[in-house]
């Protein structure tokens, strides 16, 4: 059993949530607006400002979305409230970033640029060396950072890339001469 799951989610007050057929959550903030549903094996019940999740069977796959399903809710009302931030630092002599519009511009060694088209729900800012990508949804800034770091990877040798800003790159030693 999970012990995530037993722990109910606690609803702050510029926060509205619906649950309807015990399956389909809406959470409604200040920041934005987010719905999902949830497989019918796990039952969402709306009680003193809190949501709880309940298993309906006692299946393997019940099991492992009862947790799964209060930490997405979780996430869905932190973010509503709060909003999640990922930050992305580039390195390499060149390397730099721009944001014009709706558009990411990213020179990165290559011999084109790269043009990112940023999603609707994000917001990207560029201050130097490092880009900063927020939105209330959890999963959508995490998708975001991930698909910018793709285009030029950190390498061992120099370090040269782009990276998240907490992130530690082992660094391997290079060629020496004699």
């Amino acid at each position: 059993m999970s012990r995530i799951g037993k722990l109910p989610v606690v609803i702050p007050e510029k926060v509205n949530v619906e649950i309807q057929n015990g399956t389909k959550i809406k959470v409604k903030g200040p920041l934005g607006e987010l719905e999902k549903t949830f497989p019918p094996v796990v039952e969402l019940i709306l009680e003193d400002g809190t949501v709880k999740v309940n298993m309906k069977s006692n299946s393997k796959f019940a099991r492992s979305m009862y947790g799964t399903a209060r930490s997405i809710i979780n996430n869905m009302v932190t973010g509503v409230s709060k909003g999640f931030v990922k930050q992305l630092q580039i390195e390499g002599v060149g390397y730099k970033a721009d944001v014009s519009g709706n558009v990411l511009n990213l020179s990165l060694g290559y011999s084109h640029p790269i043009v990112y088209e940023i999603p609707k729900d994000v917001t990207i800012k560029v201050e130097r060396n490092i880009i900063t990508v927020s939105s209330f949804n959890k999963e959508l800034v995490g998708s975001v950072a991930a698909k910018i770091r793709s285009y030029r990877k950190p390498e061992p040798y120099k370090g040269k890339g782009v990276r998240y800003v907490d992130e530690k790159i082992i660094r391997k030693a290079g060629k020496t001469a004699k």
